[in-house]
């Protein structure tokens, strides 16, 4: 009989070890085919599997581990929770994917902190009699540093949340010597961990979490608007790092590697995308890169010019190439629909139409790209800035839908400006430009751009949606040339 039972024990541990490791390689199909266009969708259907398996497999082991009352309340917070997760995808906007995404990371960072907590009155509870001598060090550090990292994740997601919902102001919180602060923060950190770990007690822990939650809230307050982008990348590479100390006390090898995956992963596309934006990947890390734009941001262009639907039909009917680069206000707009009616038409008269997208157009890495995608428009017209900025020149027709930041010749030629040095679309290069804006309001990172006071820019004024459909019916209306 109890022969029985430890085989059935082991057996059960051996499946959920086995489904571990088949739901981590499909986190890995996951990563490869979100990768790309073409394979974004069998990505997801990876990303999907996976997770099943493993809260499966979880729920096997608690079974025979846990008590029935805990094994209840587990599937009921699986239950609640994916019914809220499918809830907020289906009501939520392409516009609030941003903030969301944001809010989601700062879960991961509170069930790190929570985790941490648990891991520290367990040993104190004397649930871990087999920890001993560097055993239980080791454990202590993985609690401390585990709380810290979730602490920092928690905070920082959440005034990413605000700053990305409009729901605090997106300039950069510019306090005295934020530096030095940031620094003394984690020679604190280090300082408490050593003590943590030689004598563990509930008030360093409690310390070490005030720490953290100001510090994560202290960097991401640090960062300018036009650089969230950058940040909500870097917030899911610290969500990962969390979910892997989270793993590393619950013993748990699957959120070691989940974690480890993401953590990296988010890195990486932070690391790229301070490439894109001339950024030090460092200075993200530090928080605070970004600044108050200066008084050279009110500087006096002179007058812009403006156009409406009928004129705009004229120059792009005339045009033998277009190249259209959406931003946020076409998401805002949801204009990505009648963008794609536009591009068809233009292509049907024989005008080549490309899309130039900016690695940070929106506010969240792909942003535009899966809004074109749910548009169908062709994958094989939406470039990189890389793969067209140096067509403008050639170019007879520039739109650009809601587009700002991304298309600021000051990146380029004010190196007073906040944005000094960001690799931009040089939109302004080509014969025409017509810019799809609400009113002349500086975009996020509360930069001024000069784009709009070029000789060879008209600015069309009103939501984008509405512009692009007048645009589309006079196209329509009009008789197609033989």
């Amino acid at each position: 009989m109890t022969a029985s039972l430890v085989y059935s024990s082991i057996d059960l541990q051996s499946i959920a070890t086995a489904s571990y490791i088949v739901a981590a390689l499909l986190f890995i199909l996951s990563l490869a085919g979100l990768s790309r266009h073409e394979s974004a969708r069998q990505g997801v259907a990876f990303g999907i599997a996976g997770m099943a398996i493993a809260l499966l497999a979880t729920i096997g082991v608690a079974t025979e581990h846990a008590e029935a009352v805990a094994v209840v309340l587990l599937v009921v917070a699986v239950v609640i929770g994916a019914g809220i997760g499918l809830w907020r995808a289906r009501v939520v906007e392409m516009t609030g994917m941003p903030e969301l995404i944001a809010l989601l990371h700062s879960f991961v960072g509170l069930a790190a902190v929570l985790v941490g907590w648990n891991g520290y009155f367990s040993v104190e509870n004397g649930h871990h009699t087999d920890l001993a001598g560097s055993l239980l060090d080791i454990h202590n550090a993985e609690v401390f540093i585990g709380v810290f990292i979730g602490a920092v994740t928690l905070t920082g997601s959440i005034v990413a949340y605000l700053k990305l919902s409009a729901r605090i102001k997106s300039a950069p919180l510019m306090l005295p010597g934020k530096n030095y602060l940031n620094i003394g923060a984690l020679a604190a950190f280090v300082v408490l961990t050593v003590i943590f770990v030689i004598s563990p007690s509930l008030p360093l822990l409690i310390a070490v979490t005030v720490l953290a939650l100001a510090l994560g809230w202290h960097l991401v307050a640090s960062i300018g608007g036009g650089d969230m982008p950058v940040v909500v990348s870097m917030l899911n590479s610290y969500s990962g790092w969390a979910a892997a100390a989270s793993g590393f006390l619950l013993n748990n090898d699957l959120l070691i590697v989940t974690g480890a995956l993401v953590g990296s992963s988010g890195a990486y596309l932070s690391y790229i995308m301070c490439q894109a934006m001339n950024r030090s990947f460092i200075s993200v890390i530090a928080g605070g890169f970004g600044i108050e734009a200066p008084a050279s941001a009110d500087t006096d262009y002179g007058e812009h010019r403006e156009i409406d639907a009928a004129s705009a039909v004229e120059l792009l009917t005339e045009a033998s190439s277009v190249i259209i680069t959406p931003g946020y206000g076409m998401a805002v707009a949801q204009a990505q629909y009648p963008v794609a009616e536009l591009t068809r038409q233009l292509r049907d008269r024989g005008i080549e139409v490309r899309f130039g997208v900016h690695p940070v157009a929106g506010r969240l890495p792909g942003h535009m790209n899966v809004l074109l995608a749910e548009a169908k428009v062709p994958y094989d017209i939406v470039l990189e800035m890389d793969e067209i900025n140096d067509d403008f020149a050639d170019t007879d027709v520039v739109l650009v839908i809601g587009a700002n930041d991304t298309v600021n010749p000051a990146a380029t030629e004010d190196p007073t400006s906040p944005i000094a040095g960001m690799p931009v679309l040089k939109v302004w290069e080509a014969s025409n430009v017509i810019v799809f804006k609400r009113s002349m309001a500086s975009g996020y990172a509360g930069v001024q751009n000069p784009l709009f006071f070029r000789e060879n820019t008209q600015m069309l004024f009103g939501d984008a949606k509405t512009k692009v459909d007048e645009i589309v019916g006079a196209l329509a209306a009009a008789r197609v040339p033989a």
